[in-house]
């Protein structure tokens, strides 16, 4: 077989296999949700942990691996929203749920407020931008979940919680994409490296995590937050701009009439 030949079926091979690693995410989800079922929470948020691991760097491979040119027939963002919607929205809702965290005979009307804005969510034309911005809150449910049971929040709060961030995914700001978004990147991926580890350990102490992780653990969302609206707020005024523009009259000809 010719080199040449041997080097396009490793790229195929190798572009199939990320497609492969985007996908195993269904598996973590089924490996959360039957922990979950089982009371135990803090392996459930483990396994949705490594989901978000996979999440986080199947992307670069993708594009390593040119999955667009050699295996075009696999639609790689649609794969990773199902994956997402699935390791972001249900399972974590259903961690939350059988963790008793959710308002009893209540539970269902928050837990429904985020599946079906979320799934609206997803379905946006514009849920990622061009210019590598989610628009409206990009369904962090898994965190929100974290931080709740960590927090131990009375399940009343939790509900009011999970309803705001539920109307925040119609809200049309633009929410950083904390690996593709280009203004302060390095700064962001450092704390996000730095709150990955902070919120793994909340995972770990989930039942009882000290006062200086619950407290410490706000800044990189607090940031976080700051830029996105920063940010969407810079985009809106230069849009604002063009359109200024372009409605401006044109000088009259200068000349005979």
């Amino acid at each position: 077989m010719p080199p040449a030949s041997a080097h396009v079926i490793w790229r195929v091979v190798a572009a199939h296999a990320v497609h492969a690693y985007t996908a195993s995410g269904v598996l973590l989800a089924a490996l959360a949700t039957m922990a979950a079922l089982a009371g135990d929470v803090r392996m459930a948020l483990a396994w949705l942990a490594v989901a978000v691991f996979v999440d986080a760097t199947d992307g670069a491979l993708a594009r390593l691996a040119r999955v667009d040119r050699y295996a075009p027939g696999i639609d790689g963002a649609r794969l990773d929203d199902i994956v997402d919607y699935l390791t972001y929205v249900a399972v974590p809702v259903l961690v939350a749920w059988q963790a008793g965290a959710l308002p009893g005979t209540w539970a269902w009307l928050p837990a429904g407020a985020v599946l079906l804005s979320s799934a609206f969510g997803f379905a946006r034309a514009d849920a990622k931008t061009t210019d590598h911005f989610f628009t409206g809150f990009p369904s962090y449910w898994n965190i929100v979940v974290v931080y709740g049971l960590a927090w131990q929040w009375r399940p009343e709060t939790f509900a009011l919680i999970l309803l705001a961030f539920a109307a925040g995914v119609f809200i049309p700001v633009r929410y950083v994409y904390p690996s593709r978004t280009s203004t302060w990147q390095g700064l962001t991926l450092v704390l996000t490296t730095l709150w990955g580890v902070q919120v793994l350990l909340m995972i770990a102490w989930i039942d009882a995590a000290p006062g200086w992780l619950l407290w410490s653990a706000w800044i990189y969302p607090v940031y976080y937050v700051a830029l996105s609206v920063m940010l969407d707020r810079r985009r809106r005024r230069g849009l604002d701009a063009v359109t200024r523009r372009r409605a401006r009259p044109s000088a009259p000809p200068v000349g005979r009439p």
